[in-house]
Formats: structure tokens, C-alpha cells, sequence
């Protein structure tokens, strides 16, 4: 019974957390790229992760995560460890860009660790919006999405842009993939590695013919997303400042915040430096990202609540 439950429920949290947070990775690429058929666009997804999953398995022994679950043992998975990937997959579904890493691994995590996570995460936070809004400041003179670059130029951006979603995709992945293999052992054989890359596969290709799906608002509605030299840059800060956290420990943390950070701190700067817009106006939009960002946090801690509660 531990087994089907560990399968089952790894199959659940492969598709709820992909569907929910891909789109931090590939949402700009997406919008940008609407022109492009999305099988294309889905193929180009699967290379990378299959990839960067196959790269964790060979250098760490099996061990699909990079690591990042050092510090949660596995354990015997039972039928309330099924709840989380569940209730994931029905904020997705409202477009509630929940943390996944506080949503899954919360009910697997020591309470030690679990502050650990969520200091590792609000400094990440900060550290986005920060970063984000310094770094527009500086490029606005330079950057004018309404002037749309030469053709020649503009080849230049699209080849960039796939450049930079392929870096992002890794560092995505370098972290959330513990969020799904959390309920696998730590060292997974080859039968079981196979399989697993198939259904990976199988999940992206569902997404993107999906578009992304609802919570692929979030992207939509900030400022220029869909043109490719903001969405190239969105991309590029986000993989740096992923990679950075990535370095500094193995604690996992949520790359949700992160992402809404970062497009938050952006706004901000855009918001600053336009003659047409004012701060008043901006404040709805980030006071609602946030708020479902705490909707999500408080949601994943009640679930972790009451699975250890059950478990007793």
C-alpha cells in the first residue's frame, strides 16, 4: 500500500506543481512567443527537463532532487500525504500561485526546517523585488518596448530570450523538483527515472496545450510580458537570483515568491519612472498578488496542521 500511495501521489504532485509554478519559468517565454505553435514551445520545455533531471539523477546517485531534500529524510507515505498535491491542484485551477514547496514539503518537514524555508523564502523575496526594481531603473533609458526593435534586432532578442528561458528553466528545476519527488525514495532506479521523464513530459505537453492555463494571468497582466526584450530580461534576473539561493544552501524555498517579487519590484520601477501612471493605481494590483501568496502560505500551513494531526 506504501508504494501505490507513494506513486499515486507522486503523479498528483507532478502535475499540480508543474501546472502551478512552470509558469513562473515559462509564462514570459509563453506570452511572448504566441506567434509559435505550442508543441514546438512544449518540446523545447521537455528537452530541458529531461535534461536537467537526467543531469541530477547521474551526478547525485539517483537522487532527482539536486539534493535539495538532505535535510527531509524520506518517509513512509500515507494516505493524508495525498491531501496537499489534492488541494494544489484546486488553487491552480482558481489561479492562486500558492508555494508549492510550503504546500507539499510542509507535511514532510520538521518545524526547524520549516522556519529555515520560510526565512530562506522572505529574504528571497525581498531580495527580487530589490533586485527588480534597481535593475529597471537603471535599463529604462535604454529599453523601449513601444518602439519595437529592427528585424534584425529582433532576431537577436528571440534567440536571446530562448537562451534565457533555458537557464531559468534549469535553476527552476534545480529547486522545485524536490517538491515532486519528496514522495519518492532518494535514489530512484532506472526503470522507475524512465518513467518518471515520461510523465514529465506528458504533463508539460498538457499545459501548454492548455496555454498555461488560468494562472497564467498572473503573468499576463503585468506591464510588456508579452514582448521579448522584457520577457528575455524577466527571465535572465530570475535565473541569477534562483542560482544564488540555489548556492547558498540546500534548504528549499519557494521560487513563488520569488517570482512575484520580482515582477512586483518591476512594476514599482515602471510605475516610478512613467509620467502617466501613479503609485495609487499599482497598489491594487500587488496588494491582490500578495494576497494570494498569503492565502496560499496560510493554506499550506492549516494542511500541514492537519496532517500531523492525523499522524499522531
Amino acid at each position: 500500500m506504501e508504494q501505490f500511495y507513494s506513486i499515486i501521489f507522486f503523479l498528483l504532485a507532478s502535475y499540480s506543481v508543474i501546472a502551478n509554478d512552470s509558469i513562473q519559468t515559462l509564462g514570459t517565454w509563453m506570452s511572448s512567443n504566441r506567434k509559435t505553435s505550442w508543441y514546438y514551445l512544449a518540446f523545447f520545455a521537455s528537452l530541458g527537463l529531461i535534461i536537467a533531471v537526467s543531469y541530477s539523477w547521474y551526478a547525485y546517485d539517483g537522487d532527482i532532487s539536486y539534493q535539495r531534500l538532505s535535510k527531509i529524510p524520506y518517509q513512509e507515505i500515507k494516505w493524508y500525504h495525498g491531501i496537499a498535491p489534492l488541494v494544489l491542484i484546486i488553487l491552480t485551477r482558481l489561479s492562486i500561485p500558492v508555494s508549492t514547496s510550503f504546500l507539499i514539503l510542509a507535511t514532510f518537514t520538521s518545524m526547524d526546517v520549516f522556519k529555515e524555508m520560510l526565512v530562506k523564502t522572505m529574504i528571497g523575496y525581498g531580495v527580487a523585488a530589490v533586485t527588480a526594481y534597481i535593475f529597471w531603473i537603471a535599463i529604462s533609458k535604454v529599453l523601449d518596448e513601444k518602439k519595437s526593435p529592427r528585424n534584425t534586432n529582433r532576431q537577436f532578442w528571440v534567440r536571446l530570450q530562448w537562451l534565457s528561458t533555458g537557464f531559468l528553466w534549469w535553476s527552476w528545476l534545480t529547486h522545485d523538483v524536490a517538491n515532486i519527488s519528496v514522495y519518492l525514495p532518494r535514489q530512484v532506479s532506472f526503470q522507475m527515472f524512465i518513467l518518471i521523464l515520461v510523465f514529465f513530459t506528458a504533463t508539460i505537453f498538457i499545459i501548454f496545450k492548455e496555454g498555461g492555463g488560468s494562472i497564467q494571468k498572473i503573468v499576463l497582466n503585468k506591464t510588456n510580458t508579452k514582448y521579448v526584450r522584457s520577457a528575455t530580461i524577466i527571465d535572465f534576473v530570475y535565473a541569477l537570483i534562483l542560482l544564488v539561493f540555489k548556492e547558498w544552501n540546500s534548504v528549499p524555498m519557494s521560487t513563488t515568491w520569488v517570482f512575484i517579487g520580482l515582477l512586483s519590484g518591476r512594476e514599482m520601477a515602471i510605475t516610478t519612472l512613467s509620467q502617466h501612471r501613479k503609485m495609487k493605481n499599482l497598489f491594487p494590483i500587488l496588494r491582490k498578488d500578495f494576497a494570494k501568496l498569503i492565502i496560499g502560505m496560510t493554506v499550506s500551513v492549516v494542511i500541514a496542521l492537519l496532517v500531523n494531526l492525523i499522524a499522531v
